[in-house]
């Protein structure tokens, strides 16, 4: 066997290797996620821990098992048989039946309050428990009634439900594109096997970095969003990637050259093109560890995970099968014309139209870009304020039965702990009067349908130690804790208040109204539950967001500087990237938050907000994608003008070159993000629709257009202060 063959079948046998021992740890990977999400160090997440920490109550925290399609004198009958059977559960600390009565003329409710001894991951497991313990329950029922139903809701069910049905979401969504990405391959290049590699590298590249995630695991927790950005993005990188190893590869055997010759020039041109297009988008997931979400964290790991094995895929195992395959990668053909071949002269005339016309150019290209981009200025990223929450999620039904019922107050419910700034009992006399005194300050709010804490259970006008004796113990573990320095205040929103109200009155409890008030009563406050969690979740991503983009820009402005050795080529790859970015978050705006056309894609009624995870994800995601094409097409460029060529005639053949694999590559993206914008889970639907849109634009008039028109007006300072026919390739 000849050195280069032996080289080969070790770089193959090793890779096979890998990814065989990875593949069954990355199918495992599910088993080792957390679905829930918290804020470290956030303000919800101190009260959190101090509520399991210190209070005696049962009902910390709990979950809402909502019982429906009984007659009022059933539901008083089975609930509670209902509340004996799941207090059995394994992580159920205490079970509290009690039928509702809801709106006049709304269908009778039971309510069962299950109080989890945990957060978290085992609070995931704990509601999938109760929800296993209620189906033999519901099974009975349905023999006498059958529209009889329990179903569970509140934040950890929430939670677990909106974490699975994203992950399956995304499934859906690669099963969708899948067959029309085949076809867009087998289009671009004409031949079964060629069409074949992109998809192996982006499996090889998903696969392997998936079971280096379930290795790291077993040192911390990662959340779902590692999983579905690390599978997102292996399949786009894994298409980017091989879609320019592969074109190189032929291009070079059209050119007369051997496989081993082909071979090295795919290693030498691509190779390098595609480390620096890795750093690029690296660069965007690498920013994210800022971010004190352990959501976000999650997903910069899997997204730098899978960028450094499509990377290692592309440079190394691709070359090396390319090489193996030799003339081969022709085989399959299909009678159907090549993009490259076809396209070729196509891309030639375009540019030589750019070139001699980059002031027009930039005038028709960049007007609609800025028009979408003008419109960035009306995002308002916060909680939509109708529901969002897909409408066959089971949490999801039974908050709406809840709703209906005008009974929804207990899953929307914040708590508030309050202490004595001297250090008094909670139930002395100075703390007694600054609860008291709180909480009927709050009453007079009127997004508040109710306040609870001790003194409104008993005649607030009684001393502190008669009401303590009137109380029993597990009412007073629920408000007071164990040494007696910390009371709860717990807050029911009215019906009325939407999403971004809760997080408005969590803010504001924050604020003058809360903890303004408790200043003055000699007394600090903290606010917690699930409005508090949202407000900290969209605080902590949005307060973070400059700095994620401050650190994007730089550190890709200097990683393309040094790799072309120049000034100009980031800049303008840099402003041209916000720009994009700016008009794809600029068309979310319009359909989705301001619901223009957004009936084509679900969204029947304005949202009046984008999700706070969007933005972020979206832009570290879309800068090195787009990156990705500015590479593609300079370093084309650069080596035409270290070929000789005038800088006109560099700019045309780089067009000629990368005008087919550019627009190939984002026409299967554009697929991909697609099947992702048709999903029915309204966050998935919301980063596809952004990551399509954004590589349509960037595809179309930025790297076609705009960006060859601004390289012809820079002329040799293109390459300043180095030149582009003497710098080394």
């Amino acid at each position: 066997m000849t050195g280069p063959r032996r080289t080969r079948a070790a770089v193959i046998g090793a890779w096979t290797v890998v990814v065989a021992a990875l593949a069954p740890l990355a199918a495992g990977l599910d088993r080792r996620l957390a679905q829930g999400a918290r804020i470290a160090g956030s303000e919800s997440d101190a009260v959190e821990a101090t509520l399991e920490r210190d209070f005696a109550s049962p009902l910390a925290r709990y979950a809402v098992g909502v019982v429906t399609g009984l007659p009022d004198t059933a539901v008083r009958l089975q609930i509670g048989s209902l509340a004996r059977s799941l207090a059995r559960v394994a992580g159920v600390t205490d079970v509290r039946p009690y039928p509702a009565v809801g709106r006049p003329g709304s269908e009778p409710l039971g309510i069962v309050l299950a109080g989890l001894r945990a957060g978290g991951p085992e609070a995931d497991s704990i509601v999938l428990r109760l929800r296993a313990a209620t189906a033999g329950a519901v099974a009975a029922l349905q023999g006498r009634y059958p529209g009889a139903a329990i179903r569970w809701t509140g934040t950890a069910p929430i939670n677990l439900d909106t974490r699975r049905t994203s992950a399956r979401d995304i499934g859906r969504a690669e099963t969708r594109a899948l067959p029309f990405t085949l076809l867009l391959l087998l289009w671009t290049f004409g031949a079964a096997v060629a069409a074949t590699l992109p998809v192996l590298l982006g499996v090889v590249a998903t696969t392997t970095a998936m079971g280096a995630a379930a290795v790291s695991a077993q040192w911390w927790t990662p959340a779902i969003l590692l999983q579905n950005v690390g599978t997102i993005m292996g399949l786009a990188l894994g298409i980017d990637y091989a879609l320019l190893s592969v074109s190189r590869f032929r291009e070079a055997l059209a050119a007369g050259a051997s496989a081993a010759e082909a071979e090295a020039a795919t290693r030498r041109h691509a190779g390098r093109t595609i480390a620096l297009s890795g750093v690029a988008v690296a660069v965007g997931f690498t920013a994210l560890l800022v971010a004190p979400a352990a959501e976000l964290r999650s997903a910069a790991v899997g997204g730098l995970l899978v960028v450094a094995a499509a990377v290692l895929a592309a440079t190394t195992l691709l070359p090396a099968v390319l090489g193996l395959l030799g003339r081969r990668v022709d085989v399959g053909r299909l009678g159907v014309p090549r993009v490259g071949a076809m396209g070729r002269e196509t891309w030639r005339r375009w540019g030589r139209w750019v070139v001699r016309r980059p002031w027009r150019v930039l005038l028709v290209a960049g007007s609609p870009l800025l028009f979408l981009a003008w419109q960035v200025r009306h995002l308002t990223i916060a909680l939509p304020a109708s529901d969002f929450l897909p409408p066959a999620m089971e949490s999801a039904r039974a908050l709406r039965d809840l709703e209906r019922a005008g009974l929804a107050a207990p899953v929307y419910e914040l708590r508030l702990l309050v202490r004595m700034r001297d250090g008094s009992p909670m139930m002395a006399r100075s703390g007694w009067t600054a609860v008291r005194t709180l909480a009927a300050s709050l009453g007079h709010d009127p997004r508040v349908a109710r306040v609870l804490a001790l003194p409104t259970l008993v005649s607030p006008f009684l001393p502190p130690e008669v009401a303590a004796a009137l109380v029993p113990d597990s009412v007073r573990g629920r408000f007071v804790s164990r040494d007696g320095t910390i009371a709860v205040v717990e807050v029911l929103p009215g019906d009325a208040v939407g999403q971004a109200g809760l997080a408005a009155l969590a803010r504001d409890l924050r604020g003058r109204e809360g903890a303004g008030a408790a200043e003055a009563l000699g007394a600090s406050i903290q606010v917690g539950g699930a409005p508090a969690y949202y407000l900290d979740y969209q605080d902590a991503v949005v307060g973070r967001f400059g700095v994620v983009v401050l650190l994007v820009v730089a550190a890709t402005a200097l990683a393309l500087g040094i790799g072309f050795r120049s000034v100009l080529v980031p800049l303008k790859a840099v402003v041209l990237n916000l720009v994009t970015v700016a008009a794809a978050l600029g068309a979310l705006v319009l359909v989705f938050q301001e619901g223009h056309a957004g009936v084509l894609l679900g969204v029947a009624a304005p949202l009046g907000g984008i999700l706070p995870v969007i933005p972020v994800l979206a832009f570290c995601a879309l800068f090195g994608i787009g990156i990705d094409y500015e590479v593609f097409l300079v370093a084309r460029v650069a080596e035409a003008r270290r070929s000789g060529l005038a800088e006109a005639d560099a700019i045309v053949a780089g067009l000629a070159e990368t005008g087919g694999l550019i627009t190939s590559a984002a026409a299967v993206m554009i697929a991909v993000f697609g099947a992702f914008a048709a999903g029915a889970f309204l966050p998935t639907r919301m980063l596809g629709f952004t990551l399509a849109v954004a590589v349509l634009l960037d595809a179309t008039l930025v790297r076609m257009a705009l960006g060859p028109a601004l390289l012809r007006l820079a002329g040799r300072w293109n390459w300043w202060p180095g030149d582009a026919r003497r710098s080394p390739p």
